[in-house]
């Protein structure tokens, strides 16, 4: 299977042209207000527009209400809900009931201790995204550049697909793709100039970089 590229947080029509353009198999837009990256709803429908039917399109939501869910899905018109908070199982089970939609559940990853849960959410998850866990009093969960351990991950028997994301750039992508044989990267922060202002020079050296480690292990 080939390796799934997601760029997160685009939030202008140029940046997201870039990333389609580029080959990225997933693009991803936040909805969460404490974020850089946060969009309104008129701003997802124009971008979802875009994307339609060139990549994967992925709604990240924090502990996010049926109604707040609901709004997203009418308007982006998502492929895939990424559900970046404390969300539990049961919680994930209703959404997927509820919107008829997979979902992608992010653990939070700083020690071995944090891969307890793992097994109960891949039972009903689509995807799991492994990404680092925020210090504490962080206004949130993710997008912060913080790495965490691939190490961890190096030893993983897991059948569902997952990613890696977490501080991710041009320059570690290789790196943490071997280390952890994930199946897809996903980058923020990784690729910006400035908190939600994506770069369209680093977008295209991530994915050039990302391709090219894949390339390598598949020889």
């Amino acid at each position: 299977m080939s390796l799934l590229v997601k760029i997160c947080g685009l939030s202008t029509r140029e940046t997201l042209d870039v990333a389609l353009g580029a080959g990225a198999d997933m693009v991803g837009f936040v909805f969460f207000p404490p974020s850089p990256r946060h969009l309104s709803l008129e701003t997802a429908r124009e971008l979802g527009k875009q994307a339609k039917g060139r990549a994967t399109k992925v709604a990240l939501t924090v502990d996010a209400d049926d109604a707040t869910l609901s709004n997203i899905v009418e308007t982006l018109q998502p492929d895939l809900l990424q559900l970046h908070g404390k969300e539990t199982i049961a919680r994930l089970r209703d959404v997927k009931a509820r919107f008829g939609l997979p979902v992608m559940k992010v653990i939070a990853v700083e020690t071995s201790a944090d891969l307890a849960a793992l097994p109960g959410f891949a039972d009903v998850a689509d995807r799991i995204l492994f990404d680092a866990r925020a210090p504490k009093g962080a206004t949130r969960p993710g997008g912060l550049g913080a790495v965490f351990d691939w190490q961890l991950l190096s030893k993983l028997d897991l059948k569902l697909p997952y990613m890696v994301s977490g501080g991710l750039n041009p320059d570690n992508v290789a790196e943490a793709i071997r280390v952890t044989r994930a199946g897809g990267v996903d980058v923020s922060s990784g690729v910006e100039r400035s908190p939600g202002h994506k770069d369209p020079e680093m977008i295209l050296k991530f994915i050039r970089a990302a391709r090219a480690t894949e390339e390598l292990m598949v020889r």
